[in-house]
């Protein structure tokens, strides 16, 4: 006959246990306590009470423990969407924290003692970085467009190019966007190969404005036409219709002198005649997410008095770090060391070989038993959409595991995903890749391989 197990007073009376009621609190460490010998009695197993009282510590850490934890981006793709895209800089970080710590003038005029606007903590900064009159800020992109075309386009009509209807990221189509927003599409030319006379021959008495989709996450090669933004701001304003332009990423800055291929960026679609200009702040933008609407002041105020206005806007703490963000883009001579997004971005090859080339001996050592490891040349890319066709050349430490079997690089991955801050790498030619662009804590990288 097995021994009876320890009653819940008794395992909490062990010093362990008391010890962690003080870190963890009184209700979780009794909750897994009580799951612990539940456990023990359904499996028909025994234990003393010190026994219990350590397991039961062991999972109400676990239980308590943050779900959304830091990784080692590994992937070779800066801007990630499943690892949380941009990196913030300190700035935007300490502004968060600061205001999410704290009472703020997130809607109150400080001068006049009245009641303000959230979104004029951005306006300034957005007015002086894209020349636009006026802007509003909503949580991402896909919702700036929805706001847009549901304040502007309700039961009426959207001409876009055929070739532009682009599917963004977790399968969001612009058409179902467009579904959801009230508005029905008209889709105009054929996928490579749209004219202006297509434009013009679509407008009709139901068309709200003509939006143009910049091709952020896709490239159509070959046999192509499209019809170039000035002149189909032309034919708008001749017709009397907004144009409007979805740049998708969004970049404030000319990435060109950076060594990164051209993006358009919003100043420059106001420029060419667009009247609105949606964009990500947390993409090329290097901030928190947030979607960006720029333009002339009396289609935002139309857009800003729309009831999904409010279901979308942004909270104080990401206000405060993408106001930090637009700050910094005030200073480009600076931008590249205080961005890191454009720091990663255009991180020179040599210095990502030379990390490789410290680490590889390393690293050799540490996974003899389980793979061979050498240092090889690969290419990053930008990510979220950004640039589809460009790649930044990198190195990878490419790991080939000893173990045989189909499944032996993945094993191998997952041992990686399960350390204290995962490693999180990409699987290619039955290697495991660790691409470094994106590596800037070495010794934390060090220390994690002393775990495996």
């Amino acid at each position: 006959m097995s021994s009876p197990l320890p009653a819940v007073d008794l395992v909490l009376r062990m010093p362990a246990a008391g010890d962690a009621v003080e870190r963890l609190g009184r209700a979780p460490v009794l909750d897994a306590v009580r799951a612990e010998l539940a456990q023990l009695r359904a499996d028909g197993a025994t234990a003393d009470a010190e026994t219990v009282a350590q397991k039961a510590i062991v999972r109400a850490a676990a239980e308590l423990a943050a779900s959304q934890r830091p990784v080692f981006n590994l992937t070779g793709t800066v801007l990630h969407t499943n690892l949380g895209r941009a990196p913030l800089p300190p700035e935007a970080i300490e502004a968060a924290a600061r205001a999410m710590a704290n009472a703020t003038n997130l809607e109150y005029e400080l001068g006049s003692g009245k009641r303000g606007e959230r979104d004029a903590h951005l306006r300034g900064w957005l007015r002086k970085l894209t020349g636009a009159e006026a802007s509003s800020a909503v949580n991402n992109n896909a919702g700036a467009v929805l706001l847009l075309l549901n304040a502007l386009a309700l039961r009426k009509e959207v001409l876009v190019s055929r070739g532009e209807l682009i599917e963004i990221g977790g399968a969001f189509r612009i058409p179902d966007i467009m579904s959801r927003a009230g508005c029905k599409l008209v889709e105009v030319g054929t996928t490579n190969r749209t004219h202006l006379i297509d434009f013009a021959n679509a407008i009709g008495p139901k068309t709200a404005l003509i939006m143009k989709v910049h091709p952020s996450n896709y490239a159509i090669q070959g046999f192509t036409s499209a019809v170039p933004e000035a002149d189909l701001a032309k034919l708008a304003h001749e017709r009397g219709l907004p144009f409007v332009i979805d740049l998708g990423s969004g970049s404030l800055i000319d990435l060109a002198p950076f060594g990164l291929p051209h993006e358009p960026t919003p100043r420059e679609a106001l420029a060419l005649g667009a009247d609105l200009v949606t964009f990500s702040g947390d993409k090329l933008l290097g901030g928190p997410q947030a979607g960006l609407i720029v333009g002339k002041a009396e289609l935002i105020r139309r857009i800003d008095r729309n009831p999904l206005k409010r279901a979308l806007r942004l909270d104080k703490g990401r206000l405060a770090a993408l106001e930090a963000v637009l700050r910094l883009h005030a200073d480009p001579d600076r931008l590249r060391q205080r961005s890191p997004t454009l720091r990663l971005l255009t991180r020179p090859e040599a210095e990502i070989a030379a990390l490789g080339e410290r680490l590889l001996p390393l690293v050799q050592v540490k996974l003899a038993a389980m793979a061979d490891v050498e240092l090889v040349p690969c290419q990053s890319q930008i990510g979220s959409g950004s640039l589809p066709v460009d790649r930044l050349p990198s190195r990878a430490l490419a790991l080939r595991p000893k173990a045989r079997g189909g499944k032996a690089v993945e094993t191998l991955a997952a041992r990686f995903r399960a350390l204290a801050v995962p490693m999180i790498g990409r699987i290619a030619d039955g290697r495991l890749l660790f691409d470094l662009r994106c590596l800037e804590d070495e010794p934390g990288f060090c220390q994690q391989l002393d775990l495996m």
